[in-house]
């Protein structure tokens, strides 16, 4: 029989106000939950409970919902990425280091455990997981006890560079479909793994790599199976620039003309539509767009952030009415820490305190990440929804005074006060440590393979750098 568990008197709850459509703050209350599903919330549980937990110095939020995110490969750029980017395209890194640096498979392992060790130690419970396929990865991501909804990426096409300042593409049609075929494989595995808690993502990976006829048809594929769609779009300048030089039109007015946008599509980023300042482009179309098709940004600020570039912004997302929610698209994976800067971003870029709220950012986190996923049953601290639960310590000493826990943890404390963590209503945090992997052991065979990775650079750089020539140590050797 299912196992029945009562969070008791927990300090402070944030609830889902159903009729509010919100959450909000409840105080000494109980949270029993049978098996993967909540029973109950409010006062005073009379059921039966098999293990009852002293809630009185937690704070009990819904697990977070992170709808974009690169685990096999993110880790790899520590120490590499924080400051790497290229002025000659318009600051990001993205393509130089993409070509530069490239792990093997049995690193890539090695990566996604220590990044799913982070998500799940900042409360992520699900996850969108924009990986290539690699061996390994299905029963990794099953193994860590996350939600995971894989979305196994591929494309017509890849990057190459032959300078600094421009971008050209390797062109592979028969490829890219035979990267989609395979990838529809890896997404049936994953929905009949028996963990039961797989399921897949249709992920052709950028707006600029794929084929027109790749873009629809991987659409045709996400409507007859009624899954998620998710593509990077809007994500560079350049890619804007490629964009219009091909089609006329900005990515996202190309991809509602050819059908990409819907209820059920996440758009990677969307920071560069037509009306950011960097761009100077002559149409304010595209946000109308994403709000009228019901399409979702996956908001990522802190890889942006370290080119010095940031969505315009997130509370006039918000209140035009698009569905906004939250990625890890960097190294650490660190949902709280994402939160904390698209609240911090999203005030310098509308220079106005009030664009948007904790409780917006705390939204998008939760239920607006479940909404772009097609699910109603997680994101939300109520009866019948899924017992993915984070408990948060407020005796840690960045938790207190809690006047506001909320604050407090995104604003303060993030992960350092995550203590324990239920995903379908198995623990998979104990007191702040991950009982389903061995980061310990990961981060090792990370470093080994992150070692291996940077010894084959100069055959991957156009012009044949080093790593260290890449991306320059902060400080130089005494």
């Amino acid at each position: 029989m299912p196992k029945t568990i009562c969070i008791k008197n927990a300090a402070w709850v944030a609830a889902w106000d159903a009729a509010a459509k919100r959450h909000c703050y409840r105080r000494d209350i109980d949270v029993a939950f049978t098996g993967d599903r909540i029973d109950f919330v409010g006062k005073g549980y009379k059921g039966k409970a098999d293990e009852t937990v002293d809630g009185k110095d937690s704070f009990v939020i819904p697990g977070l919902v992170d709808i974009h995110s690169h685990p096999n490969i993110e880790p790899f750029y520590k120490g590499l990425r924080e400051e790497h980017g290229v002025p000659g395209q318009f600051m990001s890194g993205l393509y130089e280091r993409s070509l530069a640096y490239w792990p093997d498979n049995d690193g890539k392992l090695a990566a996604a455990e220590v990044a799913y060790a982070e998500l799940l130690t900042s409360g992520v419970t699900s996850l969108a997981d924009l990986s290539g396929s690699y061996p390994g990865w299905i029963d990794l991501i099953a193994k860590s006890g996350l939600r995971g909804f894989v979305a196994p990426g591929y494309a017509s096409s890849r990057w190459h560079m032959d300078n600094d300042w421009e971008l050209k593409y390797k062109w592979d049609e028969r490829a890219g479909r035979q990267r989609f075929e395979e990838a529809l494989s890896v997404i049936k595995d994953a929905d009949n793994h028996p963990s039961g808690r797989l399921s897949g993502i249709v992920c052709p990976m950028q707006i600029d790599t794929c084929t027109e006829d790749l873009l629809r048809d991987s659409m045709d594929v996400a409507r007859d199976s009624k899954r998620p769609f998710t593509t990077h779009c809007a994500q560079a300048v350049m890619e804007f620039n490629v964009m219009v030089q091909r089609h006329g039109k900005t990515p996202v007015q190309w991809a509602h003309e050819i059908g990409l946008l819907g209820p059920k599509t996440i758009l990677g980023h969307a920071i560069f539509i037509d009306e950011h300042s960097w761009l100077h482009w002559h149409t304010r179309k595209d946000l109308a767009l994403l709000v009228e098709t019901g399409t979702t940004v996956a908001h990522c600020p802190t890889p942006f952030a370290r080119y010095g570039q940031t969505l315009e912004d997130f509370g006039r997302y918000r209140r035009a009415g698009v569905n906004m929610g939250i990625g890890t698209d960097t190294s650490p994976h660190n949902m709280i820490e994402e939160m904390r800067w698209a609240a911090v971003l999203g005030r310098i870029a509308a220079e106005d305190i009030n664009t948007l709220q904790t409780a917006d950012i705390f939204h998008a986190a939760t239920v607006g990440g479940a909404t772009a996923l097609g699910r109603d049953d997680i994101g939300r601290i109520a009866p019948d929804m899924k017992a993915d639960l984070v408990l948060v310590d407020l005796r840690h000493q960045d938790m207190r005074p809690a006047r506001d826990p909320l604050r407090s943890l995104i604003y303060t404390a993030a992960e350092r006060a995550v203590r324990d963590v239920y995903v379908d209503g198995v623990k998979v945090v104990d007191e702040g440590r991950v009982t389903t992997l061995n980061r310990g052991e990961a981060v090792a065979r990370l470093e080994e393979a992150q070692i291996r990775m940077m010894e084959k650079t100069p055959g991957r750089d156009f012009r044949k750098r080093t790593a260290d020539q890449v991306t320059p140590l902060s400080l130089p050797l005494g």
